[in-house]
Parts: structure tokens; C-alpha cells; sequence
């Protein structure tokens, strides 16, 4: 369905994932008449999925993709407020922080260091810091040594929620959005900005006959427990999200080779049973729903943004994999800054020929 119909786009979007509809906003908001074409229905992909984690990487060997990273974490409360302002839609944010318990001795001193690092390269408004999990209440992760690594630059996002909000803001601002059959013969006006996931991963690799990026499919849950604006927990790999609307995700999965990319099965039983383990406040928790989709990975497995090489007035922003949601205020910011005012300062390893 179209709505909010103009003549005359200068920024056209193909793709309605989260970095799609980012950079759809992040043009909108600054003026630009904008349209977003999406075959399937926004949010169909990936970025439907249930989890939500907005994350830092560990604040040690820093590198460029580490710090769009935090500047995009950082980004997180104003972009996500003006989105609600805008849109009038909740996009379930909130830095609520993260949790993750320590082992043992190595694994503290280990985080020790690491708090150096986080004073270093996040400055005095974020902390990293090791705690008493007796500290917290609601969702608290098992711990060894008692200890716990808090960090206080981690939020969550609703993913749906957020993409509904997106959606909305970009409608407010006079932008058009056409998904299903309707996007089928919708022509593209303007700049064009390819935001496919796996889809548009598979097209680059068949442009440059090489692999630039591959799917990872992700198996997710979502559980029936109100835990408040407690902080998310990681560990061993193993996310727990708690959102607003009174549930619990739990993820994920990372699987390069599957049949069925929709399907879920016994790996994920196993995530949910040992976020049940991890925190016993869960151990009753009703599952809702079962999840499984494939996340677009580029090879470099950071984001793929930039020019479309010898495509002119073409773009891309791919690669989201499972930081999306968290990189999507930069992203956004990036994007609009390249395609509307031709200041290009994507980092280097981000581009579309690092990825070659």
C-alpha cells in the first residue's frame, strides 16, 4: 500500500529493514522527498525479528568500526526520541544498560582492563564497570564469582516497534512508502539507496562475481515476563532482552548452513533453556513466540555503506548482521550526509570495495 503520494522523489530506498528505513528518515528529516519501495512488507527480513540489543564491542583494540559504533550508541536517545516525536510511534527504546556475568579471577581481571579502555574511548558519560550482581534486581544472570561487568552505554530497541515508528516519522514528513505487488512496477526517482539485506548481498556478489557477503540465519524467542527497564544480560553468547510490553527476548542462533531459513528447532530450545538456567526468574516464563530469519553479513562483517562502485547516483547500506538496530543512527546520519550533501566520511573497512 503507498500512502503519502507526491510527484517528484530525490532520494528513493529500496528496502524496508531497519538501515533502509533509517536512511529513508535520516534524508526525510532534513528535507528531502522520499520514497521507499519494499516488494515484500517492511520489516519482513531480519529486522521483524524479536531481540533488540543496541551493544558496544568490548572497548579494547579500537578501530573505526568500533567507534561508529559508539557514535551511533551514542546517537541512540535523541535519534530514537525524534523519531517518536515525529511518527507519533514508540519505538520500544530505552538504555536500560547490560549485564554479564564474570567466571572466574582471569575473566575479572580481564574486565579490569577493559574498563581502562571504556574510560579511554567512551569518555566520562559511559561506564563500564565490574559490580556485585546482588547490585540489580529483576532479570540478575547467575555468576560464579558474584561479579558482574555493567556497562551503562548498552539500550534496547522493540525491533518491530521501531520499524512501525520509522514507518511512521517518514510518513509524517511527506515521504512515501509502497510495499508488496504495488513496489513491483514503482520506478525509482532520484539517488537510490539499495538497503536489500541477503537479497542485495546476493545482487553486489553477482555485480562484482565475487562474495561480498553471505546470511546467517538467527533463531530467537519471546517470553511472557515483565522485567521492567532491567538491564539486558549477555553471556557466553546467549542475549536477554527485556522490552517494555512486558516480555523477555531471547537469542540467538548463528548458523551459516541451514535447509529452512524460517524454521526453528532444537538449537533454539536449547538458547531458552539456558536463559531459564542463567536466570531463574524466567524458569516458568511462557514462550510466545518462535523466530528464525537471516541476517545479511558483508565480509568484512561491518556495515557495507557508500557509493554503489561505477553505478553512479546509486548507494548502499548493508551488512546490518546483529548490530543493526544499534549502528542505524549513524548509519542514517552517514547516509544522508553522503547522498544529500556529497560529504563523504564513511569509515575505512566499511565500504563497498573493502568488501571485494
Amino acid at each position: 500500500m503507498a500512502t503519502g503520494i507526491r510527484s517528484g522523489f530525490d532520494v528513493t530506498v529500496r528496502g524496508g529493514g531497519v538501515f533502509g528505513l533509517a536512511c529513508a528518515y535520516g534524508c526525510a528529516r532534513r528535507g528531502a522527498r522520499v520514497r521507499v519501495i519494499d516488494t515484500a512488507e517492511l520489516g519482513a527480513g531480519s529486522s521483524g525479528g524479536l531481540v533488540g540489543m543496541l551493544a558496544p564491542h568490548v572497548p579494547e583494540q579500537w578501530n573505526p568500526k568500533k567507534q561508529f559504533q559508539f557514535e551511533a550508541l551514542a546517537m541512540a536517545d535523541a535519534f530514537w526520541a525524534d523519531v517518536a516525536a515525529a511518527g507519533g510511534e514508540n519505538p520500544g527504546y530505552a538504555r536500560v544498560g547490560r549485564l554479564q556475568p564474570l567466571a572466574d579471577q582471569a575473566a575479572v581481571a580481564l574486565a579490569e582492563a577493559r574498563a581502562l579502555g571504556a574510560a579511554e574511548h567512551w569518555g566520562t558519560d559511559f561506564a563500564w564497570r565490574i559490580a556485585r550482581a546482588e547490585e540489580f534486581s529483576g532479570l540478575v544472570p547467575k555468576s560464579p564469582t558474584g561479579l558482574v561487568i555493567h556497562d551503562t552505554l548498552s539500550g534496547r530497541a522493540n525491533p518491530r516497534a521501531a520499524g512501525l515508528a520509522l514507518a511512521a516519522a517518514i510518513r509524517a514528513l511527506g515521504g512515501q512508502i509502497v510495499e508488496g505487488d504495488a513496489a513491483m512496477n514503482t520506478p525509482e526517482e532520484g539517488a537510490v539507496i539499495h538497503a536489500t539485506g541477503v537479497q542485495g548481498l546476493a545482487e553486489l556478489s553477482v555485480a562484482f562475481a565475487r562474495t561480498v557477503g553471505n546470511g546467517v540465519k538467527g533463531q530467537s524467542a519471546l517470553l511472557e515476563h515483565d522485567a521492567g527497564a532491567a538491564p539486558q544480560i549477555f553471556a557466553d553468547g546467549l542475549l536477554i532482552v527485556p522490552h517494555a510490553n512486558g516480555t523477555v527476548a531471547i537469542g540467538s542462533t548463528s548458523e551459516r548452513a541451514f535447509d529452512d531459513p524460517t524454521s526453528t528447532d532444537g538449537q533454539l530450545e536449547t538458547l531458552i533453556e539456558r536463559a531459564r538456567e542463567m536466570c531463574p526468574d524466567l524458569a516458568e516464563a511462557r514462550v510466545i513466540e518462535r523466530w528464525a530469519g537471516v541476517r545479511p553479513r558483508a565480509r568484512t562483517m561491518a556495515p557495507m555503506l557508500g557509493p554503489w562502485p561505477e553505478r553512479a547516483g546509486h548507494f548502499v547500506a548493508n551488512g546490518g548482521f546483529k548490530i543493526g538496530f544499534g549502528m542505524a543512527p549513524k548509519v542514517a546520519e552517514a547516509m544522508a550526509d553522503l547522498v544529500l550533501d556529497g560529504r563523504d566520511e564513511i569509515p575505512a573497512g566499511f565500504r563497498v570495495e573493502d568488501n571485494l
